[in-house]
This record gives structure tokens, sequence and C-alpha cells, in this order.
């Protein structure tokens, strides 16, 4: 994440994620309130990961590990394929978009961490903190730090981590590799709290 994008944390959650569900709108043929795209930190570089939720349920989940286009159309390609292009769902339908919450996750650069074997690796995790990518030849996976709700244990998630890679929870080679990251997350649901609440009892 940029420094500008960065600085703009604070606000970013009220621009990105109208963004991201007017986008899935705009693919379902649906009518979307139009979005205020112009602020100069969506043209910066970034990385998002776009979480769709039914009822607190999983729909769908996409993103981007590594910054490499505009926010913009990071933000926007990650909605659409969030709701379209999940191989664990089937697309989502029209019918379904006004029960589907957004959850929009900007991801710092990554690190990578050094490591002398995998009770070493374990100890270093932050829980709640990091997001995690595993890497071992073609395999790779991540889990953003959200994850650590479902799965506090730090050997429980990097057994979970192997497993989504497509290894065995007990794998383990001198040649694996793991990166850290951090996010900055908004859900859809507090962005509307929040708004309702400014338009009940305005500042003054």
């Amino acid at each position: 994440m940029t420094q500008t994008i960065h600085s703009a944390s604070s606000n970013a959650g009220k621009v990105l994620i109208p963004i991201a569900r007017a986008s899935i709108a705009q693919a379902l043929g649906k009518p979307h309130a139009k979005t205020k795209e112009d602020f100069p930190w969506l043209q910066e570089k970034g990385a998002s990961f776009v979480t769709l939720t039914q009822n607190e349920q999983l729909r769908g989940c996409i993103g981007t590990l590594e910054a490499h286009r505009p926010l913009l159309i990071d933000v926007k390609a990650n909605a659409r394929a969030a709701a379209f292009q999940d191989p664990r769902f089937s697309p989502l339908s029209s019918d379904e978009l006004d029960d589907t919450q957004i959850e929009i996750s900007l991801l710092s650069a990554m690190q990578a961490i050094a490591f002398a074997n995998e009770s070493d690796a374990l100890a270093q995790l932050q829980p709640g903190i990091d997001g995690i990518v595993l890497e071992f030849g073609r395999y790779r996976s991540t889990f953003l730090p959200q994850v650590w709700e479902q799965l506090p244990d730090a050997r429980l998630f990097m057994a979970h981590l192997k497993h989504k890679a497509g290894l065995s929870p007990e794998f383990w080679d001198e040649e694996l590799k793991l990166y850290r990251y951090t996010v900055s997350k908004w859900r859809e649901k507090d962005i509307t709290n929040e708004v309702e609440v400014l338009t009940k009892y305005p500042a003054t």
C-alpha cells in the first residue's frame, strides 16, 4: 500500500465499498448509485481482497497479493471475481445482491519471514495481525488476518494454510517460503451504520 493510500485509509472504506457494490451491480445489469472515483489515491497501485458474505457466511473472496494496477481497477475486478469467479461458489445471482455484504481489505507490501524450521516459523506468527502467504514450488496459498478469528492457534492456522495450497497439513520442507502482510479493512455494515448515525445525530 503506498503512503498516499495509507494516509487516505481512514475514509477509504466509504469510497471503496460503494465502488465494489456498483461494479457487481453493473455486471448483473442492476441499477446502482453513482460512485466517486476521482480521488488521486485510487489511481495509485494497490492490492486488495474483496470478501462477500451472506448471514455472516462466506459467499466469495478473491484478491490480489501484490500491487500491480491502479487500486480503482483492482477493487472493481476483485469485486466481480468474488461474485462470479470464486470456484467454491456458484456465480452470484441478481436476487442475492441485496442480501450480500461486502468487506474490503487493502494489503501492505509482503515481507519475507526467515526461520530455521516450522516451530521457529510458528513462533514468529502474530495472530490477528499477520496475513500469511505460503509458497512451495507451484503451491501457493494465503490467509487474510481475519482468518485468525476462526483459527486462533498458530499450528492449526498453518495446517489449514498448507491444506489450502494443496499440501498435506503435516508437510514441511526447507524450501517452503512464508511471507507476511497486514491489512486495513472495512465492512459494509459498519460503514452503513456509521452513515446512519451521522444522519440521525449530525455533528454540531
